[in-house]
């Protein structure tokens, strides 16, 4: 059984948001390493509103996960890259809805552009199982 244990060192600020400083990962045996994923849904759309872009993200990371075998608590990193401008905490949200109370660590960069003008936000992830 593969445990993950959120890392918070007491000489360190807590987290601002729902993530942790660090996991220290025990007993994993697979690990899967997504590539960008970005908010374009199987028949090629992608959603105009930040919002839906961000659970689009997520729910084809979590079809990943499920393709693997895998689900949000085997999330052990989550790497979020959003277009400079765009709402933090909409993306945030939607992590927090995604992950259900799970900590992970998390890493938040703003850039200028993603790959399409559409794209508004991406995520990449590692899970462990």
């Amino acid at each position: 059984m593969t445990v993950v244990n959120p890392i918070s060192p007491p000489t360190m600020a807590p987290p601002p948001a729902a993530y942790a400083h660090g996991v220290s990962i025990e007993g994993a045996t697979r690990w899967v390493h997504t590539s960008g994923v970005v908010p374009v849904s199987a028949d090629g759309s992608v959603p105009a509103d930040l919002s839906d872009q961000a659970a689009l993200v997520w729910r084809n990371v979590l079809a990943i996960l499920a393709a693997a075998d895998m689900s949000a608590s085997d999330i052990v990193s989550v790497t979020t890259y959003v277009v400079v401008g765009e709402d933090l905490s909409v993306v945030m949200a939607a992590r927090d809805v995604a992950l259900g109370g799970h900590l992970a660590a998390s890493t938040l960069v703003t850039v200028p552009a993603l790959a399409r003008a559409e794209w508004r936000m991406e995520i990449a992830v590692i899970a462990a199982a």
